[in-house]
């Protein structure tokens, strides 16, 4: 999704900052409950605006709290942009993608919460991580890395994989993160037609290092 141009004058500043107040508001109820019963009003205190202005921007709750989880969703991969970028090799891709969804649960914990709730009606969402996800995939059947099979089936299954281990961190914090994340990256990619071997080697390479700057743009 292509970065918006700054708004030119004051008044548009201000009209782009009270929509980002009220997404950040409803991202927030999302992160914290999932219920989206809360009043218009209550919405806008809690983004600090005036209950006029919501509906300057939304026709409804219900389009603000989908407006809430693309936001999150497109942030979500964006970040994975810019922590992969430079690495060419789809299955080391998507074993990654699912070792640093485990550790967001710790480091971005209201974005994995919103995707933890709402991520299943997005797994075929046109933004956001699943647009990147299919990207993967596609390159993977292009360039026989992975056996062949219907992209949209395979975004299916690997959709439901990272909710699901989504679901286990935040279940079981207990549990070792990484060790959870890579096993399940390994039967992923063997699932993708990797062999048994290499899907245990790529699902436990070593993840780009967070402030290492960009080598690429994918």
């Amino acid at each position: 999704m292509p970065t918006p141009a700054p708004p030119s004058n004051r008044f548009e500043r201000r009209r782009a900052e009270t929509r980002r107040a009220l997404i950040r508001a409803a991202r927030q109820i999302l992160a914290e409950s999932g219920d989206t019963s809360a009043s218009i009003q209550a919405i806008a205190e809690r983004a600090d605006v005036g209950f006029g202005s919501f509906y300057n921007h939304f026709e409804s709750k219900t389009e603000l709290f989908e407006a809430a989880v693309v936001d999150a969703l497109e942030e979500f991969g964006q970040a994975f942009d810019e922590r992969l970028a430079g690495i060419d090799d789809p299955a080391e891709l998507v074993a990654a993608g699912f070792r640093l969804s485990a550790r967001m649960a710790e480091s971005h914990p209201e974005l994995m919460q919103v995707l933890r709730r709402r991520g299943m009606g997005h797994i075929h969402s046109d933004n956001g991580l699943a647009r990147r996800a299919l990207r993967d995939i596609e390159v993977g059947l292009a360039s026989g890395r992975f056996t062949p099979v219907d992209p949209a089936v395979a975004l299916s299954a690997l959709g439901g994989t990272l909710l699901a281990l989504v679901e286990l961190r935040f279940a079981r914090p207990d549990l070792d993160g990484d060790e959870a994340a890579a096993n399940v990256a390994e039967m992923v990619l063997r699932m993708l037609g990797v062999t048994p071997t290499e899907a245990h080697e790529v699902a436990r390479r070593p993840l780009p290092d967070p402030a290492r700057p960009a080598t690429a743009a994918r």
